[in-house]
């Protein structure tokens, strides 16, 4: 008797997108194809990621934590302290650099998803964000995939624009790493993008050629592993205009009725409870929808706008995938999952030091901010923080820290036809906890492959943290993880540890105490009844659990609230030096091996006596 055939896998990831911010999760935003999905499979409403990209992306292609994996930080944020410093803020991230854990690229501790499922005989294919590694030394075809197409710095330009500088003028500090689309094609620079091009319309018809080109040549039979990660919504916003007309003043009454709107229609949907209490909105750097002049009004309305279009543009190419394999006929027997990889980007840029002044002043002459221009690819704009709180209400906050609104983010999964009971393939939906980190084993279950820790290729490899949600999803379980889950997080000196409903958090000033609160999320999931006080005991054992996490996976305190490291080191001083490949350097692009280098990593030493 025939085996029977392994499961497919397609895995979607969006960037920056808000837990409310598509369609069956309570959204206004047009994304019927994503919709279909979660009508067929199953929805998660307490599934978590790192508080940034990625953080989170090493998670999902490992199993592990981030700290372990090579992405400690965003390495963008430990090159530069104030790349992620809002004012009032006094966070520096120099003791992470160069640490084991902050290279800034999967490290060789880790074995990936893609590696092990290329290993058992599966077509790995790839394009979109990748932010693992900018060299081909880390490229995904470095990390086992046979086919990629990848964007491989945080963010850029949707269009690819990039502005012609006058005279002497430079890119400012904070712009560097965030307008050029450098991209690899199969561990290749890529020297010109395609006419046209558009982020994700270009990232969708590349996995559908990568498709093709699979059913009309000598990998037909293989399974696949297709890895679609959009650069999209993350700033800058821009869309094509026939999506952004869509949704011409859908937004005119501003963040905080939107966010009523998205709150009830979550509570319609069974996604929050009916008492839910939110936390309250946190933007005092800004000012309230009230104070703007129409003018401001109209600008910031407009910004949402694009960034609704963009989603919708998301939504329309999953379809493009999705349709494909119905056509050839195996999306039955294809796992489709999707995701954002973090909370809602909160961040009110004009009010970070790094930015006020000569970038400000650089978008003003290089860029054409007009409201009848906003989205396009001569335009450079961000939403906000009252926007993005529209988007994770209840939760507090947004992107970049380790409260719900950073953390909890969407998660909607098509089972392949006969895998799952009915009750996770009928539209349903789950309140248990899942990470990110449960992807990898739950895929290489499905695929038959055993994870080889501690070994892989003749060097140590780390195992998976995560579990499978398979005996969840056959119903042989009734929960992903035990009650009494124990979860760490930390970005950028933002920290936290849940176990099972209970929760502490550390928040920085500006936007937190700067001390550690305790929350029950059960009670109150917006996390605003701060019980560190009234529950001593349970506060000390959670900052036990704070301090196994921190030996456990490496991470690099930033705060001496969150434990000791020693002392910093001259070399750690240097910023602005710990970027493998400066490729935003004028040259670098056309020789990059000249702008490539290693950069100091610290090494343990022990000395005879």
């Amino acid at each position: 008797m025939a085996s029977p055939k392994r499961p497919n896998i397609l895995m979607v990831v969006a960037d920056d997108l808000g837990f409310s911010d598509i369609g069956c999760f309570g959204s206004e935003i047009s994304t019927p194809n994503l919709d279909a999905l979660a009508s067929k499979g199953l929805r998660f409403t307490d599934f978590h990621a790192a508080a940034a990209c990625s953080p989170s992306r090493a998670m999902i292609l490992t199993g592990t934590d981030h700290h372990i994996a090579g992405l400690g930080n965003l390495i963008e944020w430990t090159n530069i302290s104030g790349q992620n410093g809002p004012k009032g803020g006094k966070l520096d991230t120099a003791p992470q650099r160069g640490m084991p854990g902050y290279e800034g690229y999967l490290n060789e501790r880790v074995v990936t998803l893609p590696e092990l499922l290329r290993d058992a005989g599966y077509l790995t294919l790839m394009s979109g964000k990748w932010h693992l590694g900018l060299t081909p030394e880390r490229s995904p075809k470095a990390r086992g995939f046979t086919r990629s197409f990848a964007h491989l710095p945080a963010c850029s330009n949707h269009y690819g624009f990039e502005p012609q500088l006058h005279g002497q003028d430079k890119i400012p500090e904070f712009m560097t790493m965030s307008f050029i689309a450098l991209h690899s094609e199969d561990g290749e620079y890529v020297k010109k993008l395609p006419d046209g091009w558009y982020s994700s319309d270009g990232y969708g018809d590349k996995m559908v050629q990568y498709l093709q080109e699979r059913q009309e040549g000598p990998d037909k039979e293989k399974p696949f592993f297709a890895y679609l990660p959009f650069t999209a919504p993350h700033w800058p916003l821009q869309a094509p205009k026939e999506y952004i007309q869509k949704y011409k003043d859908v937004y005119k009454d501003g963040p905080d009725a939107l966010r009523q709107q998205r709150l009830q229609s979550l509570k319609k949907t069974g996604l929050i409870p009916q008492d839910v209490e939110p936390h309250p909105v946190v933007a005092d750097e800004v000012k309230p929808w009230t104070e703007l002049t129409s003018e401001e009004q109209a600008k910031s309305s407009r910004a949402m706008e694009i960034f609704a279009a963009m989603v919708e543009c998301i939504d329309a190419n999953v379809g493009k995938v999705v349709s494909y394999l119905e056509k050839t006929g195996e999306l039955d027997n294809t796992f489709v999952c999707f995701m954002s990889d973090n909370g809602a980007e909160g961040a009110a840029y004009e009010a970070y030091p790094i930015v006020q002044g000569t970038m400000l002043q650089h978008l003003q002459k290089y860029y054409d901010n007009s409201l009848e221009n906003l989205g396009a690819g001569n335009s450079f704009i961000w939403y906000g923080p009252r926007w993005a709180q529209a988007a994770t209400a209840p939760s507090r906050l947004y992107k970049a820290y380790t409260t719900e609104g950073g953390v909890r983010v969407p998660f909607l999964a098509k089972w392949p036809t006969g895998l799952a009971d009915i009750s996770a393939a009928s539209g349903g939906i789950t309140h248990k906890f899942s990470t990110v980190m449960d992807l990898t084993p739950t895929i290489l279950e499905m695929a038959g492959v055993k994870h080889p820790a501690p070994t892989y290729q003749g060097r140590e490899v780390v195992p998976v943290r995560g579990k499978s949600m398979l005996p969840f999803i056959q119903g042989k379980d009734d929960k992903v993880h035990e009650d009494e889950f124990v979860n760490g997080w930390e970005t950028c000196g933002r920290a936290a540890v849940r176990k099972g409903d209970w929760k502490i958090v550390f928040v920085p000033k500006p936007k937190g105490p700067e001390r550690w609160q305790l929350y029950n999320l059960k009670n109150d999931p917006g996390e605003i009844y701060d019980l560190a006080e009234k529950e001593p005991e349970r506060m000390k054992q959670l900052l036990k659990l704070w301090d196994q996490y921190v030996v456990e996976t490496g991470t690099v305190p930033l705060a001496p609230e969150l434990g000791e490291w020693m002392e910093l080191m001259e070399e750690q001083m240097k910023e602005d030096v710990w970027m493998e490949y400066e490729y935003w350097k004028e040259g670098a692009r056309e020789d990059p091996e000249k702008f490539q280098k290693q950069p100091w990593r610290w090494q343990r030493e022990v000395k005879q006596i």
